[in-house]
């Protein structure tokens, strides 16, 4: 397929600013892949579509507060610094985008109060730089969570709340690491998670690390020939085993967005099972795509011509997928990271 077939006109106005209260009060779009029936929903019901011995698969990631705010040695020149990933933990060696970028050099030290600033050791792209965080300040994850500020996504347009420090993290949020939410997660609450549980449904938790790749534009008409940026991920061996389990029960496997799904369907056995692993996934997913573990996708509402409208239209039919958004859009559905969800059976 190319790129132009994922291309349709997303006004401002359904681009949620903020999300439901509570989360699992959100609209839920079902979508029936053979019958190609559209339901309209309210997310708490999704565990409506689960059965005994199904898998509900989550990703454990949580957003980096990962916006700073600094000054720059001498000329006190404000300069935002952008973390994206540690590269060496023990160094405290970062990869970072800076801005303005035009005054930052190799060399120039950020200082972001009394006690923790960064030099900058290499540029890597036109606003990206290595940077080396004060080696006797300790836990910079931690300095981070402090001082940073929730990287909201270009699209929503406005300021980060204190808020959203809360409501742009996952109830399963557990290991920093990404600069932007798995949004499809977003909806679920404690309660609805002790109701899935209670129904006999078995949580599994991956791990992948969102970078900054999920907003980077697809350049290339024909598929095929863009690359995505590469992003950490982990299936531990229990995950696996309860994964496996399910399939070879012939239950069904539900998983909560893009990233989830991306990690799954990186390490796939010969037999069709999942392959306990981590590493650096860069699988893009696009039609025609035969998924080898996912059975259920809960997703949100995605950018035109996204990566992750075409991994979801991979999984529920082109037509049927192209289908839906118009009609989630006539029925004032609410789009993107604080939006409604989309389940696909």
């Amino acid at each position: 397929m190319k790129l132009s077939a994922f291309k349709y006109v997303l006004p401002k106005t359904p681009i949620a600013k903020f999300p439901a209260s509570p989360r699992d009060s959100a609209k839920l779009m079902v979508l029936n892949r053979a019958t190609s029936k559209i339901e309209n929903k309210k997310f708490s019901d999704v565990v409506d579509y689960m059965s005994r011995g199904d898998v509900l698969v989550v990703n454990e990631t949580k957003v980096m507060q990962a916006r700073l705010f600094g000054k720059k040695e001498r000329t006190n020149a404000k300069i935002e610094v952008f973390v994206l990933r540690e590269l060496n933990k023990k160094e405290n060696i970062w990869d970072v985008i800076v801005d303005p970028a035009r005054k930052v050099r190799i060399g120039n030290r950020i200082y972001f109060n009394d006690k923790l600033w960064c030099e900058v050791i290499d540029n890597t792209t036109s606003r990206g730089r290595t940077v080396r965080f004060n080696e006797d300040f300790g836990d910079i994850f931690n300095a981070i969570e402090k001082i940073g500020k929730t990287p909201l996504p270009p699209y929503i347009k406005r300021d980060a709340v204190d808020e959203d420090r809360k409501n742009y993290q996952t109830v399963f949020a557990k290991y920093d690491g990404s600069v932007a939410a798995p949004t499809a997660g977003l909806h679920f609450t404690p309660e609805l998670i002790k109701k899935i549980k209670k129904k006999g449904i078995k949580v599994a938790t991956v791990i992948l690390h969102i970078g900054l790749g999920t907003f980077r534009p697809v350049e290339v008409e024909d598929l095929t020939k863009h690359r995505m940026d590469s992003e950490y991920f982990e299936i531990p061996e229990n995950a696996a085993n309860t994964i496996n389990t399910a399939i070879q029960a012939k239950k069904n496997i539900f998983v909560v967005g893009t990233s989830s799904t991306r990690a799954i369907e990186t390490s796939v056995t010969a037999e069709g099972l999942v392959k306990p692993d981590f590493g650096w996934t860069d699988k893009f997913i696009f039609p025609p795509y035969k998924f080898k573990i996912a059975t259920r996708l809960i997703t949100n509402f995605h950018q035109p011509e996204s990566t992750l409208l075409m991994l979801t239209a991979a999984f529920g039919e082109y037509d049927l997928v192209m289908k839906a958004y118009k009609k989630a859009l006539k029925e004032k559905y609410r789009f993107l990271s604080y939006g409604d969800a989309m389940l696909i059976t």
